[in-house]
């Protein structure tokens, strides 16, 4: 579980130690190295996340472990939407590895509909997935977010969700998977999706 200075790491760590699977919250270099999965996680602001995983030493270590070493790496959240070539939220560039693009939902005030996105809601499959395997054709889980994630490829897609409009709640590219939930919130969804990443 990278340490990067933004993210919901205790309740990610409590949550694998729940379904008996081990994990580890580092910051350390040699540690991510040698790491055999990444779950990168986030809450807050696209820019920051971006500059912290750059300046630290980080972004460099986790585009080899994940392009080149093709470990699995899962993104949650803020840090599902870093997987994105860019975002409404600033001018950083993503790191890239899934073609897709972060924005801001944008209602009108005849919607109804408030920013951000929080609460249960109902995501369906839109491709298979390993991610997914043994879930049912509609679930739920626990939304906190004001941007959402849009693919360019369709097959890039796992999970879909409406909110206003249908955007792409999980996303895949090869070993490469993003949530825009969280499944640390989501009860036995979240555990069941966590120890599905635990076995790829």
């Amino acid at each position: 579980i990278i340490d990067y200075g933004m993210g919901n790491l205790g309740s990610i760590y409590n949550m694998f130690k729940k379904i008996g699977v081990l994990s580890k919250i580092t910051s350390d270099l040699e540690e991510i190295k040698n790491s055999q999965k990444i779950l990168l996680p986030g809450v807050g602001s696209f820019d920051k996340a971006m500059k912290r995983l750059n300046d630290s030493g980080m972004r460099e270590i986790l585009n080899k472990k994940v392009l080149y070493d093709k470990v699995p790496v899962l993104g949650i959240c803020l840090g599902m939407q870093l997987l994105t070539l860019k975002s409404d939220e600033g001018n950083e560039k993503g790191l890239g590895w899934i073609r897709a693009k972060t924005k801001k939902f944008n209602f009108n005030k005849e919607d109804k509909l408030k920013v951000p996105h929080m609460g249960w809601n109902f995501v369906v499959k839109s491709s298979k997935s390993k991610l997914t395997s043994n879930f049912s054709t509609e679930f739920r889980f626990y939304f906190v977010h004001s941007y959402y994630v849009e693919v360019e490829n369709q097959n890039n897609s796992i999970l879909k969700s409406n909110y206003g409009i249908e955007f792409d709640s999980a996303i895949q590219n090869k070993n490469i998977y993003g949530a825009q939930f969280h499944p640390e919130k989501s009860h036995k969804f979240g555990m069941k999706l966590l120890f599905n990443f635990s076995k790829i």
